[in-house]
């Protein structure tokens, strides 16, 4: 073989691993049909799970196409933060539907037009957010969690949508539900 060609073929392999390193874990549901978030790799005993099976592989492909559906506002519930910790953080949609989120998750939410109020709940206190739902749009909410030796919050916050966008696409799919008529 030339050098040439020993040279393309060494990058072709490095360009290869250098892929598998940064391309995300495929994150898999358990036997039931939940899913679980894991620290670290191998660590079994420091896991969250959902509490309600998944939806499947096919329908989170799908959410990650953030795709709008006419007549119908879809609200994406992003929870991915650097500080964020191992802890279910349930949230409810106007009062109802309620859903436990866990870290390195999202929910894609198919409304009717108009306003709607989430709520999450952590540490006695709830946190409201009022999002208004239109038509053939596509919106972002972040729960944003911190959590220090002594002291975890969590609360609503707003981003650019690039940035939830790539958030979501680098989480797991934990609900989809569609509560337009």
């Amino acid at each position: 073989m030339t050098a040439g060609v020993l040279s393309r073929v060494a990058a072709g392999c490095f360009a290869l691993m250098l892929t598998a390193c940064v391309s995300p874990p495929r994150r898999v549901a358990e036997a039931d049909g939940t899913y679980c978030f894991r620290i670290g790799k191998t660590n079994r005993l420091w896991r969250t799970c959902t509490t309600t099976p998944v939806p499947s592989d096919a329908m989170e492909a799908d959410a990650k196409r953030f795709e709008a559906r006419d007549g119908v506002g879809t609200l994406y519930v992003v929870r991915r933060q650097w500080a964020d910790s191992a802890y279910k953080v349930p949230i409810e949609i106007d009062g109802t539907n309620r859903i436990d989120t866990i870290p390195a998750s999202f929910v894609r939410l198919r409304l009717k037009p108009g306003s709607h109020t989430l709520s999450l709940t952590w540490d006695g206190k709830t946190e409201f957010a009022t999002v208004m739902s239109r038509a053939g749009e596509i919106a972002f909410l972040e729960i944003e969690g911190s959590a220090w030796i002594g002291a975890t919050s969590y609360r609503w916050q707003t981003r650019d949508d690039g940035v939830s966008r790539g958030r979501a696409a680098r989480s797991k799919l934990i609900a989809d539900l569609d509560l337009a008529p």
